[in-house]
């Protein structure tokens, strides 16, 4: 039986993707005022980004609960007994520590099911390319064990660099202080950013917008020995497309996967989030 692989959307595969390529995708909980959605199910990018344009309220995130995650396994564990679980940094959600108490949970009640929780230490594409990553080695017929070898191999080879146009958003969904903040839209810079054992970490300040994107076309042209390559936007799509072309010509055999930031992580970030993901492989 192939190794069944699960994850949240703040890997921001969308439930399209999912099925497509066989993954689970258990969606955060994005509320704005009275009103909660499921992320990817109940609201997608499109009127999330024009709610937070245009309404009074900023969204908040909540994770999924252990029952629902205990949902999501008890399902599959009708068709296999392995299960690998890959969440959000620990450092930004308590998804990963639902995950953890559905496992004990399913585990005590199925017999011989097994389920891996692993926090990839890491959020949207970050996570994706590891989500990915793990499906490809679990459909060649993997153990469970050798998915979770390849989690960490992939967590381990995979960065990334994501471009804002302000942290204003971040400030209020209370990732970030107001000081910070303060500094930013002073100084009227962008903000890069990438992800390090968890935590979301500067990664410096442009001056200009365009300025930012040739930091995401340098991590590309950068790169080598690309296994994968994902190009996640908000609502800049000309932008995010003019780097994927880019992408094919300096990398003619890699495809980018262009990918929609989702509500559960634009929640923090804004419409005009740009970002470059690059799983480089073991050999990188």
């Amino acid at each position: 039986m192939t190794v069944a692989i699960v994850t949240d959307s703040c890997s921001d595969i969308t439930q399209e993707e999912a099925t497509k390529h066989g993954i689970t995708v258990v969606p955060v909980w994005v509320r704005f005022g009275d009103r909660l959605f499921r992320d990817g199910v109940d609201i997608g990018p499109d009127e999330f980004f024009h709610r937070m344009a245009t309404g009074r309220v900023h969204p908040q995130t909540s994770a999924p609960s252990p029952g629902e995650f205990v949902e999501v396994y008890e399902k599959l564990a009708r068709h296999t007994r392995e299960i690998v679980s890959i969440h959000v940094t620990r450092r930004h959600s308590v998804t990963c520590g639902a995950a953890m108490l559905a496992k004990d949970i399913v585990e005590k009640d199925v017999k011989g099911c097994r389920i891996e929780v692993i926090d990839s230490e890491a959020l949207t594409m970050w996570q994706g390319l590891v989500v990915y990553a793990a499906r490809r080695t679990a459909e060649a017929g993997a153990t469970l064990q050798q998915v979770v070898d390849k989690v960490r191999e992939a967590m381990m080879y995979t960065r990334g660099l994501g471009l804002l146009d302000t942290l204003s958003y971040a400030v209020r969904g209370g990732r970030l202080s107001k000081v910070v903040a303060a500094a930013e839209s002073f100084l009227r810079l962008k903000p890069l950013l990438t992800v390090r054992t968890g935590e979301v970490k500067s990664a410096g300040f442009v001056r200009k917008y365009d300025r930012g994107i040739e930091k995401l076309r340098a991590l590309i042209s950068g790169s080598k020995q690309i296994e994968d390559l994902a190009i996640v936007h908000g609502t800049m799509r000309e932008e995010a497309e003019s780097l994927a072309s880019y992408a094919r010509s300096v990398h003619p055999g890699v495809r980018p996967r262009l990918v929609r930031l989702g509500p559960a992580i634009g929640t923090h970030g804004g419409p005009k989030t740009l970002i470059v993901v690059v799983n480089q492989g073991k050999t990188g």
